[in-house]
């Protein structure tokens, strides 16, 4: 069965998708930076064994771990309102959703680095007068962050193509102003397809980069 394309329409509202993709520019900005570095602080308390820090938590990583980020973004925009008598608007919504998951994963990824440190490290930290926080803060965390960065960018990649999630919630970003010219011209798949080849575009030389970071990263070992 024949398909007429149609990417005509879409030349012709390139603008509204350029506002898409800022919007996605920007939840993806807001959202990496806290969930990668609430994360670190998540990923810390867990790896303590002192259970006031550690329970907490290991709650909180299970929580948003085990659950879709989907259903978390559509808690936070209709039922924390009702709960709580604060309004929530589609940008919040998004970003609490998608950096509280973010946190959850990159808290596991910060406590794996950090136990893959030799005691050695530990023990070298104590014997020249230095507190367990500041071992942690000087010598640990340091070459833990060193061995997880590839780790840590590929959890970006995923925070990036997680944006389009904020859609759900009628957040204006990439793929929000994609169904809108498709419903407008009848033409979701050269719209969806453009979304796609945006993604592509954007995230390639990320990845590339990535790839590169890594093998820097293995000489350097």
């Amino acid at each position: 069965m024949g398909h007429d394309w149609d990417f005509v329409t879409i030349a012709q509202n390139w603008g509204v998708l350029w506002v898409g993709l800022k919007g996605t520019l920007v939840i993806f900005s807001v959202t990496v930076v806290l969930g990668l570095g609430g994360g670190l602080i998540v990923g810390i308390c867990r790896y303590i064994r002192h259970p006031v820090s550690r329970w907490p938590a290991m709650t909180f990583i299970e929580v948003f771990r085990n659950t879709p980020v989907l259903v978390q973004i559509i808690w936070f925009y209709y039922a924390f309102p009702i709960l709580t008598g604060i309004e929530v608007d589609p940008f919040l919504a998004a970003t609490l959703g998608i950096s509280l998951n973010t946190m959850a994963f990159s808290a596991e990824i910060y406590r794996a680095g950090i136990q893959s440190i030799e005691p050695g490290q530990w023990e070298a930290g104590k014997a020249i007068g230095m507190t367990y926080s500041q071992a942690l803060r000087r010598v640990i965390l340091p070459v833990a962050i060193k061995r997880v960065l590839p780790a840590l960018t590929n959890r970006g990649i995923e925070v990036f193509k997680m944006s389009t999630l904020a859609s759900v919630v009628a957040y204006i970003e990439t793929l929000n102003q994609a169904k809108l010219i498709a419903d407008l011209n009848f033409n979701p798949i050269e719209s969806y397809t453009v979304v796609a080849l945006i993604f592509f575009v954007v995230l390639y030389p990320v990845v590339q980069a990535t790839y590169a970071l890594e093998r820097t990263l293995a000489k350097g070992d």
